[in-house]
């Protein structure tokens, strides 16, 4: 009880929208402010990456943030008197977001830069990531989207993959494999995350996400600590602290209390900054050049993203 009671204050004034339930439009504006914090602090994940790999080997970072995190979910959970252990329930939905957004993004992602895929090629393929957002929040609500939702999908995948196939001498390559498998699972627990979240507090929500996953991401942290060459500059040391604390835990408060009070569609549509932004820092921060094919497949991408979110229903 203790934890529903304490949604109002810690996700807001208004009640989030339940299933068959639409958002007010003063939920829907909270909802989309929280959602872009969360996109704010997603869009640094991958620079911060590169930045983390400089010292520390792509498994460490992938599997490691969530170790470092899960032990400050714990925290949180611990000083707000919150069961550590999620109902029986809601187990299976717990499950499939710690395989989406705790090992699914970060290790696919992980290991495509680490492979070699630049931080704008790798923004440019998760441009994808609303449409795929909305797609799973449409089959798992059982909702019937027109056939422009579909046609809008195809066409943002075939531009993803003739970008691809342009870059890459005209044959995919792994990178670009590893980043598609890296969109779908975060389109899976952000989805399943938003659906949890308009019963749940967000932070409850991705706190006991990493804490049911700690039993296997402390082992393996510590082995591939213990295993690998560690090499702690300051880059390093940042880009680490960054995808622990703000990527894996404090992105997700926001974003998952926007997408229960917004809607995982509406609030879904703050993603379309993601990749521009991505790019904002790997130019700033990576000093990374990217050409007029990158910038133009991000902007169509973005135009079938859009179109997706309007036709929906």
């Amino acid at each position: 009880m203790k934890s529903q009671n304490s949604a109002t204050a810690l996700d807001g004034v208004a009640l989030p929208p339940g299933p068959g339930r639409a958002a007010s439009p003063a939920s829907a504006g909270q909802g989309t402010a929280l959602a872009f914090l969360g996109v704010l602090a997603f869009s640094g994940s991958l620079p911060a990456t590169v930045f983390a790999m400089e010292g520390f080997h792509p498994w460490l970072v992938a599997i490691g943030r969530a170790g470092v995190a899960g032990f400050i979910a714990l925290a949180c959970l611990k000083f707000a008197k919150i069961p550590i252990i999620p109902p029986r329930r809601d187990w299976p939905a717990y499950g499939l977001i710690s395989l989406g957004v705790v090992f699914g993004f970060p290790v696919f992602s992980g290991l495509a830069l680490a492979l070699g895929a630049s931080t704008s090629h790798a923004a440019v393929v998760v441009a994808l990531l609303p449409a795929a957002t909305a797609a799973c929040a449409v089959l798992r609500a059982g909702e019937r989207p027109r056939p422009l939702f579909w046609a809008a999908c195809a066409a943002g995948a075939l531009a993803i993959t003739a970008f691809t196939l342009t870059q890459n001498q005209g044959t995919p390559t792994w990178p670009d494999l590893l980043m598609v498998g890296a969109l779908l699972s975060a389109a899976v627990g952000y989805t399943e995350g938003g659906r949890l979240s308009r019963r749940t507090p967000g932070w409850q929500v991705i706190s006991h996400t990493l804490v049911l996953s700690l039993p296997l991401t402390v082992p393996v942290t510590v082995a591939l600590a213990l295993l690998t060459p560690i090499t702690p500059t300051p880059h390093a040391i940042a880009g680490f602290a960054y995808v622990s604390l703000i990527s894996m835990f404090l992105g997700f408060i926001p974003w998952y209390a926007g997408l229960a009070r917004g809607g995982i569609a509406r609030a879904g549509q703050t993603q379309l900054t993601q990749p521009l932004l991505t790019l904002i820092w790997a130019w700033s921060l990576l000093g990374e050049r990217f050409g007029p094919a990158t910038v133009a497949a991000a902007l169509v991408v973005l135009v079938c993203v859009a179109i997706t979110q309007r036709a929906r229903t």
